[in-house]
């Protein structure tokens, strides 16, 4: 059979809720099909198990991929809503699904998954009030269990804050969860082992997720690249620059690295960090160079090669990664709230790590940072400086300049801003 029907007993033993799980049921009750999208292996088939009633699996399935062309609508029938796992495997079922969901515009009919982007013909009709995509990501370490959860991302918009005492996570801790990552299945594993696992995970971005894309990559040349992007993460490191780094004493056309970053980006292996544009008071000009980023900062310490006691010897590296994760548990909390990160730097050298601005137009302004009292100070006299430089006729004050650190109190300051461990965030 390639059909499996999927009951509340069939689910998967010790799920972990995910902070998506809300955004997937919240959209199941109002339009016909969502589509999880992310990298593999971060937890979307599980995910979509928990909303589903019936799945076809078309991973490593060629009778499912082979009915997708000779018998779709005997594909598409079973208990509702219908999970198609990997769907970009088998494109043509786009359209059935599609069509499928005008004959009956009922909600909650079909879940798909993919870990890899299609091409736009494919996916072009969508039609509007059929699809709601939800980006998927590696877990945070709110879902991991790092993270108390006790400041809302949500809150902080409302201007609430307070007082926290420091969690019981030291910096060693966070040091292995940066190695750990946030895989599903690196979850119980010791940091050893986990390292083993995102080691092998960008071996078979390299080896068989880019090939599938249908476009001949060198894995040589990938590999470079991955390797020169963890050397560079948390940076607005240019293509030219990555070309020099990666061709070595032959130099790569910009224009090929280019291409291989789109590559990584359809598998979902880097998610960079756009530039912020805003009205400002002054006469400067705003930076649009986004910053780099992995999916997730154990890829990057992966293609680094490094080791807990290396990136705790070595805290101006862990900085870097220490940033991507916290950029990367942002998204997954600014997801729900209608909210897009990016970074801001203008061309007077002020430059604030993130942003999280929501549809209404409400936005925080972020530094992150280790800890330590001279590195807050810093932080804070950035974020002041950057609420002085918005033209407030022309764009909403910032609902809060926040400091999110690694291990501190969690307070409001004197002068306005507010510290937060990361380990007391969530959504």
């Amino acid at each position: 059979m390639i059909v499996g029907e999927v009951v509340g007993e069939s689910a998967p033993k010790g799920y972990v809720r995910r902070v998506v799980d809300a955004e997937i049921a919240s959209a199941l009750r109002a339009l016909p099909a969502v589509v999880l999208e992310g990298p593999r292996a971060c937890g979307k088939t599980s995910t979509g198990r928990q909303h589903a009633r019936s799945e076809v699996l078309f991973a490593g399935n060629a009778g499912a991929r082979t009915a997708a062309g000779v018998d779709p609508a005997g594909l598409l029938a079973g208990a509702e809503p219908r999970l198609l796992d990997e769907w970009q495997l088998a494109p043509e079922i786009w359209n059935h699904m599609r069509a499928a969901a005008d004959e009956s515009r009922r909600p909650g009919r079909f879940i798909l998954t993919g870990s890899a982007a299609p091409a736009d013909d494919i996916t072009r009709h969508t039609g509007a009030g059929r699809v709601k995509r939800v980006r998927m990501r590696p877990m945070s370490l709110f879902e991991t269990g790092l993270s108390s959860g006790e400041i809302g991302l949500g809150d902080l918009f409302e201007g609430f804050a307070g007082y926290v005492e420091p969690p019981p996570v030291s910096l060693s801790d966070l040091v292995e969860a940066a190695c750990r990552g946030g895989w599903p299945a690196s979850i119980g594993l010791g940091v050893e082992a986990a390292q083993e696992y995102a080691g092998s995970y960008l071996d078979e971005v390299c080896r068989a997720d880019i090939p599938q894309l249908g476009t001949a990559r060198s894995t040589v040349r990938l590999r470079r690249l991955l390797r020169s992007l963890a050397r560079n993460v948390a940076t607005e490191v240019s293509q030219r620059t990555l070309a020099a780094d990666v061709g070595g004493e032959m130099p790569l056309d910009p224009r090929t690295v280019a291409a291989y970053l789109d590559a990584l980006a359809c598998v979902y292996a880097t998610e960079d960090l756009p530039a912020w544009s805003t009205a400002l008071r002054s006469r400067a000009s705003l930076r649009q160079t986004p910053k780099r980023h992995l999916a997730d900062p154990s890829l990057a310490v992966a293609a680094l090669g490094a080791s807990p006691k290396q990136l705790y010897g070595d805290l101006a590296t862990f900085g870097l990664l220490f940033e991507s994760m916290v950029i990367r548990d942002l998204r997954v909390y600014a997801q729900p709230l209608g909210g897009e990160l990016a970074h801001y730097r203008d061309s007077n050298g002020l430059e604030v790590d993130a942003i999280v601005e929501r549809r209404d137009g409400s936005w925080l302004a972020i530094e992150i940072k280790l800890g330590g009292e001279p590195a807050i100070d810093q932080a804070a006299r950035t974020l002041l400086k950057l609420r002085d430089a918005i033209d407030v006729s022309r764009s909403a004050k910032p609902s809060k300049l926040l400091i999110i650190t690694a291990t501190s109190y969690g307070y409001d300051r004197p002068d306005g801003t507010t510290v937060v461990p990361v380990t007391a965030l969530g959504p």
